[in-house]
């Protein structure tokens, strides 16, 4: 009895691997169990921090994801190879919209010591004050609601002052990258980075690999937004085929 459950279960775990939701009914004719038993396997596997509850099924358990000042201490070396990579891809451009983070800092410091000439849009406060060392780069520092944790604007007059710009390329980090696209923990934060993305011709996406598969509350574009996506290394399984199926291209940093 105990192994049957225990078989179950991890079915359970390996079907919202595969899609972002599952139903009782759905999982209790798939697994011909009664829905009763599948909402006792529901609670206890929520109970383990293993997946969420729902009305009527599950969804994938949210990440959380550390304070700025944490993330900054993280994949160091892998950030500032890819922050390398990133400045490389920006040949041409005159006007890049920035979005803050961890790893777009490191991008911020790179572009000061390789570019020159360049307009930047920013958001966020590290960002602009690393641009700053670089006084060819003019910064434009978008308004708003100041978040402290995130050390940015946001809010609608961030988007809203967003919308009278067009930029060459926005380059925007990611909590997450699932199947589905770029995600990110802060709900605030992802509506100022899908209004980077609708105001640029391409949009760069700069991640780890620790984002890889990680799901966060919101989606701010989906991958057929997405020009390339630069990190460490390149991505396998369901977030590798979505890649390819959006033509997404994956630079990985050398």
């Amino acid at each position: 009895m105990r192994a049957s459950k225990s078989r179950r279960q991890a079915q359970i775990l390996a079907e919202l691997d595969r899609l972002p939701s599952l139903r009782v009914a759905d999982l209790a004719e798939r697994l011909a169990v009664s829905t009763e038993t599948i909402r006792r396997d529901l609670d206890e596997l929520t109970g383990q921090g293993r997946l969420n509850r729902t009305y009527g099924g599950a969804v994938r358990m949210m990440n959380s994801e550390p304070a700025m000042n944490e993330r900054h201490a993280l994949h160091v070396v892998e950030r500032q190879r890819i922050a390398a990579a990133v400045v490389g891809r920006l040949a041409g451009a005159r006007v890049v919209m920035i979005g803050s983070g961890s790893t777009t800092l490191h991008v911020a410091r790179q572009i000061a010591a390789d570019l020159r000439d360049l307009t930047v849009i920013t958001h966020g406060f590290a960002i602009a004050a690393a641009l700053s060392a670089n006084a060819s780069i003019k910064v434009v520092m978008a308004p708003g609601e100041y978040h402290a944790g995130e050390g940015a604007t946001v809010g609608v007059h961030t988007t809203g002052f967003l919308s009278n710009f067009f930029a060459d390329v926005a380059v925007l980090g990611a909590s997450g990258l699932t199947e589905e696209g770029p995600n990110d923990a802060l709900i605030e934060s992802a509506a100022v980075y899908t209004a980077m993305t609708r105001r640029a011709a391409r949009t760069l996406v700069a991640a780890d690999h620790s984002k890889f598969g990680r799901m966060f509350p919101a989606r701010y574009s989906g991958w057929s937004e997405v020009a390339e996506l630069v990190s460490d290394s390149a991505p396998d399984g369901a977030v590798a085929a979505a890649l390819a199926a959006a033509g997404v291209a994956v630079t990985p940093a050398p």
